[in-house]
């Protein structure tokens, strides 16, 4: 593993859907000289601007931001291969004078980057896509085949997980070695430096209204021309992509299943029970972070600024 890149200043903004860290991150960006860095895994596709929520081609012309729409749909992006990227993105962004402001609501990016993850190496893509294909010819018994391969590494993988299953595989023809092996190693964080590393916790019930007035903001957007479009692909239901909030509901509606209002409370559901495993990740994963949990936006920016400014991050 090469050494991690050392970034003078940094702000890492992480939060539930719907929280408002968006608008948090591109109003801090632009008080402090600040470029953007994405830290949602679903965010990296290009096919889901409206969807997953991505900021607007307004927003983005504002201040440069970084990492969104960066993958297509059927081209996973691993956590590890993020947080490559978000670090090579920070140095850079860091070596114009700006600072780097990464906001996301993936916490697993958050720790790849700056605590690290199992040191696999990266997976040749002829392997990777035989493995897939495999998988999924095999259906259900892909499970077994991995445990085989791998028991340690099985045993915590639900049958139905064709994605991790794949995942299993693939590392073992490609290295020779299992996972599990590779997951025993101590990881590295690939940046370190002076952060400001803030989590938003806003109420409850607050936050599952703003998830019922942003979903039907993404309809009247266009969320459904996307979800169309995402069907048109016929890509493996397994993939990550595929598992946008909201985008399995609408795709019912579009085949006749269940109706427009249907689609958009089950959208909303999915939606506040993801924002619910969020705030539980935050809370027991995150623990050493700094939490805010004002709900009025104004308010926010200003307490976050202070906080920012008394760790000398707004001066270079």
């Amino acid at each position: 593993m090469t050494d991690p890149i050392h970034i003078e200043r940094a702000v890492l903004i992480a939060g539930p859907t719907a929280s408002g860290k968006s608008a948090l991150a591109l109003g801090l960006a632009e008080r402090l000289g600040g470029e953007i860095v994405n830290a949602d895994s679903m965010q990296v596709y290009s096919e889901m601007r409206v969807l997953t929520a991505r900021p607007s081609e307004a927003e983005e012309a504002r201040v440069p931001h970084h990492l969104y729409g960066i993958t297509d749909a059927a081209a996973p992006l691993s956590a590890g291969r993020w947080a490559v990227l978000a670090a090579a993105a920070m140095r850079e962004i860091a070596g114009r004078g700006k600072l780097p402001i990464v906001v996301g609501g993936t916490g697993l990016y958050f720790r790849a980057l700056v605590e690290g993850l199992a040191p696999v190496p990266q997976i040749p893509a002829n392997i990777r896509e035989e493995v897939r294909a495999e998988v999924a010819e095999a259906g259900l018994h892909a499970h077994a085949l991995l445990a085989e391969a791998d028991p340690a590494l099985a045993a915590g993988i639900r049958p139905s997980d064709k994605q991790r299953i794949a995942r299993g595989i693939e590392v073992l023809r490609a290295t020779g070695r299992p996972l599990s092996a590779w997951q025993q190693e101590p990881p590295e964080p690939l940046v370190t430096g002076r952060f400001a590393r803030i989590v938003l916790a806003p109420e409850r019930e607050w936050l599952r209204e703003r998830i019922g007035r942003r979903f039907d903001l993404m309809l009247a957007e266009g969320a459904l021309a996307e979800a169309e479009a995402m069907a048109a692909l016929d890509l493996d239901p397994a993939l990550p992509a595929m598992k946008a909030l909201g985008l399995r509901p609408l795709i019912a509606h579009l085949l006749g299943a269940i109706s427009l209002e249907e689609a958009a409370e089950a959208g909303k559901k999915e939606t506040r029970a993801y924002a619910k495993r969020q705030e539980t990740w935050f809370r027991t994963q995150m623990i050493a972070w700094n939490t805010f949990s004002t709900q009025d936006s104004e308010r926010l920016g200003d307490e976050i600024f202070s906080f920012i400014d008394d760790l000398g991050l707004t001066r270079f």
